[in-house]
């Protein structure tokens, strides 16, 4: 009976520790995010280099347009990668703050997998003592 129960238990802590790897693959996305926000700012960073470049160039008596022209193109690419970007980190923000469903948010389910967790590592170590216990007593031993 003891190996019984033990089996079954083993089977769900194998099932809570799938659910909290795919949890960690959920979380991995949140990251993500984070990841394409430090984009964003490099990109700003080539945005104002850009410009200053432009400026600078403009300063001068003779402007050579090639290179407006590129540090313009480069400029437009800039800005649009930056406004695209921040809208849809808008969008999901919009979608998070007005409580619909989202693939970003962990916490909850990280908290109910480590609730979990612990309460099976409760019932595995309740589980030890009662085997350890019927031992005791079904040993003709003693």
């Amino acid at each position: 009976m003891f190996s019984f129960l033990q089996r079954i238990f083993t089977e769900y802590l194998v099932k809570f520790s799938l659910l909290c790897v795919n949890i960690d693959v959920v979380f991995g996305m949140a990251n993500d995010r984070l990841r394409a926000l430090e984009d964003v700012e490099k990109e700003i960073a080539l945005v104002l280099q850009s410009a200053g470049t432009i400026v600078l160039e403009l300063s001068k008596e003779k402007a050579n347009a090639s290179l407006l022209d590129r540090q313009l193109n480069q400029f437009q690419t800039s800005i649009n990668r930056v406004e695209s970007e921040l809208s849809a980190q808008i969008r999901y923000l919009t979608q998070v703050a007005t409580g619909q469903p989202h693939e970003g948010s962990t916490y909850s389910a990280r908290k109910d997998c480590q609730m979990a967790l612990n309460r099976a590592e409760y019932a595995r170590v309740k589980l030890g003592e009662l085997g350890r216990t019927c031992e005791i007593m079904l040993d003709p031993q003693t």
